[in-house]
């Protein structure tokens, strides 16, 4: 079953889909062009990609857009009216927002959303590639607050479960690409701090409000004033980014939409 498709302007340059039916007890099974992607099905058709994601680096009048504005450009693409409000996909079936969220789901996500900021911030410490360590302790990290979270949820009476075998593979992928592969790996790191700012957030209220009492989490919450950390890793993308060829940028680009996958399955097991 499609839960995620998407278009690029008239034609269907690049089309996602993620497939509900698990393969093994690894999970599901990714296909990234002509690489195999441990997780979930995504399938990349595309025509002169590179034209196109060099395009998006221009706005409507030639204006010339920061490296962060093509990234984020990339993903409203992949998102639906009701996941941004510049999403450009046609909602199909049900909005999330108006389903119910299942409580022993949530403490699912909660736990494999902790397994991967865990991992971002493990690899961004250990820094094996250089520019990863300007990437420390930039307000944004999640980890600790989804540790705060659980407790809770512990002392509430409620089991903790483990980290799921998907979300499990898929942080073997982001250490595999960190060591192989900054730009992929720099793309995960945009999207998965960007959208828990963002969508995130919206998520995390509605399902306060649903079964939570309105309780809101220690997920949700930042220290500072979130506009400015944002501001700040934005600068410090771009900068690192400044020094990539327009391929390697276009690689980046182009790893949106697994990025966008994982995370679109993820959220979907809080409604299971």
């Amino acid at each position: 079953m499609a839960l995620a498709a998407a278009t690029l302007g008239s034609s269907p340059l690049v089309s996602i889909s993620v497939s509900a039916a698990r393969m093994n007890s690894s999970g599901l099974s990714v296909s990234f062009g002509a690489r195999r992607v441990p997780g979930i099905s995504v399938q990349i058709h595309s025509q002169r990609r590179s034209m196109v994601m060099a395009a998006a680096a221009r706005g409507e009048e030639g204006a010339v857009k920061t490296f962060v504005e093509e990234m984020r450009a990339t993903a409203m693409r992949l998102h639906t009216k009701d996941q941004a409000g510049e999403g450009e996909k046609e909602l199909k079936g049900p909005s999330l927002h108006e389903q119910e969220p299942n409580l022993e789901a949530y403490l699912r996500f909660l736990v494999d959303s902790k397994l991967i900021f865990q991992t971002l911030e493990n690899i961004v410490n250990r820094a094996a590639v250089p520019c990863y360590a300007e990437f420390r302790n930039t307000g944004l990290e999640r980890s600790e607050a989804l540790k705060k979270d659980l407790k809770w949820f512990g002392e509430q009476g409620h089991t903790i479960p483990e980290p799921s075998a998907l979300e499990t593979t898929y942080a073997s992928y982001l250490e595999e690409l960190s060591k192989k592969d900054q730009q992929a790996f720099f793309c995960h790191f945009y999207n998965l701090y960007f959208a828990q700012s963002a969508g995130g957030r919206m998520t995390g209220k509605k399902i306060a409000e649903k079964i939570l009492n309105k309780k809101e989490l220690e997920f949700y919450k930042w220290e500072g004033t979130l506009s400015e950390l944002l501001q700040n890793v934005r600068k410090k993308l771009n900068q690192v980014a400044s020094s990539w060829t327009q391929e390697e940028k276009n690689h980046c680009l182009e790893e949106t939409e697994t990025a966008f996958a994982y995370s679109v399955d993820r959220l979907r097991k809080i409604l299971t």
